[in-house]
């Protein structure tokens, strides 16, 4: 048995021309739908980049117990239980918060690695070259930014652009490095069993930088609009400015679509259709001026951030060019390839195995929770969506970790001069844990609860008032915060009685 995950970061689903009439051709897509499942109610669980990369590891949300961080001493891994049964596991990536304090516990669970230099402000290439004051070219204006974005994106932006010195051709990106890394395991290993490799790339993430033979069918070459990094914050821009960052984006996309291509070229040549899964997924969307806002986790975590692509194939099943309305989540894609893999799942491990959604559309779960430390906390039956605001004041929330690390740094002294050792929970394994107050950092507040009805307003433009469905969705909410061990805090933070 061998399988192969290709995920992307920040893809959105909606603009995949597989799931809906999209202007961004994407043929690899189209016909990577053809040989797998589609899953069409398919949701984020833990916000963002890291927290969603844990739990494809765990299969557990953990958003509701801590934020951006490493994986934790107690964390069932995914890869590496697989590593330790004989399963040979490779990451092959460009995501560079794998190699940052927060994630640096990640990549060595699997048996082999490599990651590719150069993404976004990766600090990476030096340059000591003294600087100018103004904002590089390819952020936004200031204007449209808040203060402390502004004073953020200075260093980053020049990182970035030293970065880019060393992409001139479609071959030197990290994407492309990543995917040649990738390709390469495979066909070192198609005639070997037993292993699992994950081509994971940055890409589309911000900013939105593609070789020129994308952008050329965007942009008239002669005249190229050379922003392309949206901030998290209000879209304030004029309409021409957002189209023009939608196009940058749509370019990085059709650079996916081209990568994506180049594998199943591969599974045709080497006939691993026959006994090789594959899943294609991605950690989350993103917004591009929709609800007048850029980016993630600053807003409301509306669907083009929170409902994602995901499409799986089954050898076993063999079951192909079918859409599934089954609702799964992040926390299914480690069971899944466990199960696969004929390993037994942790009982840690709230997710589940989707060898029956994918076969016969079987009910996988009723309700799925989903968001950010330190945000509202978001629910979904695939019809509605409910979004429940914080009660307290919010401006701090607990970690619970014995890894105290932020995505760039240790937590503070100060920080940790506050933490104490509390009793831990049934997953964290008979292990104590720290608590540490910490502020809740780039989480969206909203002001009160919001409810969507998906059928009758899919871009969620218009919150409904239907209190049935409202104390249906607070009912499920509140059973869920219980299976997921939510610290009594959460209760007391989002008006619920922790029973």
């Amino acid at each position: 048995m061998r399988a192969i995950m290709i995920m992307y970061d920040s893809l959105r689903r909606d603009l995949l021309s597989c799931y809906n009439e999209s202007i961004v051709p994407m043929p690899n897509f189209e016909r990577l739908a053809k040989h797998t499942v589609t899953f069409d109610n398919s949701y984020v669980c833990s916000l963002p980049c890291m927290p969603a990369r844990r739990e494809l590891h765990t299969g557990r949300p953990n958003f509701l117990h801590r934020s951006w961080g490493p994986l934790e001493p107690f964390d069932d891994s995914m890869p590496e239980l697989l590593k330790k049964a004989g399963i040979h596991t490779h990451l092959a990536t460009d995501h560079y918060h794998y190699v940052q304090d927060g994630g640096a516990t990640y990549h060595n669970r699997f048996s082999t690695w490599e990651c590719f230099r150069g993404q976004e402000t990766d600090t990476w290439i030096g340059n000591c070259a003294p600087r100018e004051t103004e904002y590089s070219p390819q952020l936004l204006s200031p204007q449209s930014q808040p203060e402390p974005l502004r004073t953020i994106r200075k260093s980053g932006g020049w990182q970035n652009m030293d970065n880019r010195t060393v992409c001139r051709t479609e071959a030197d990106y990290p994407q492309t490095h990543t995917f040649d890394n990738g390709i390469d395991f495979i066909k070192r290993n198609a005639e070997y069993d037993n292993w699992f490799v994950q081509i994971e790339t940055f890409d589309p993430h911000e900013p939105f930088d593609s070789p020129d033979n994308y952008l050329s069918r965007w942009f008239d070459p002669d005249n190229e609009y050379e922003k392309d990094w949206p901030p998290y914050a209000p879209a304030k821009e004029d309409e021409e400015t957002i189209d023009k960052i939608r196009r940058k984006y749509y370019a990085l996309a059709e650079f996916c679509d081209r990568s994506l291509g180049r594998v199943l070229d591969l599974m045709d040549e080497y006939d691993l259709w026959k006994d090789t899964m594959l899943i294609v997924n991605t950690d989350h969307g993103f917004i591009l001026g929709e609800h007048d806002w850029w980016g993630k986790t600053s807003m409301p975590e509306y669907n083009e951030v929170a409902h994602t692509p995901l499409f799986l194939w089954d050898p076993r099943g063999k079951t192909s060019g079918e859409h599934r309305k089954a609702l799964v989540q992040t926390i299914d894609i480690a069971p899944t390839l466990l199960d696969f893999f004929q390993y037994p799942i942790p009982k840690d491990m709230l997710g589940k195995p989707l060898k029956a959604a994918a076969e016969k559309d079987e009910a996988v779960r009723e309700y799925g929770i989903y968001g950010i430390h330190g945000g509202p906390i978001n629910i979904t039956d695939g019809r509605y969506v409910y979004m429940r605001a914080v009660r307290t004041d919010g401006s701090e929330i607990d970690e619970y970790t014995l890894m105290p690390t932020h995505m760039t740094m240790l937590f503070s002294v100060k920080e940790m001069q506050r933490a104490e050792f509390t009793e831990g929970f049934t997953f964290t394994k008979g292990c104590k844990v720290m608590r540490i107050p910490v502020a809740a950092r780039g989480a969206a507040k909203i002001t009160e609860d919001l409810l969507f009805d998906l059928e009758q307003d899919p871009k969620q433009v218009n919150p409904v008032h239907l209190p049935e469905v409202k104390e249906r969705m607070e009912l499920a909410l509140a059973n869920l915060l219980k299976e997921n061990e939510a610290p009594a805090a959460i209760y007391e933070r989002f008006g619920f009685v922790n029973q």
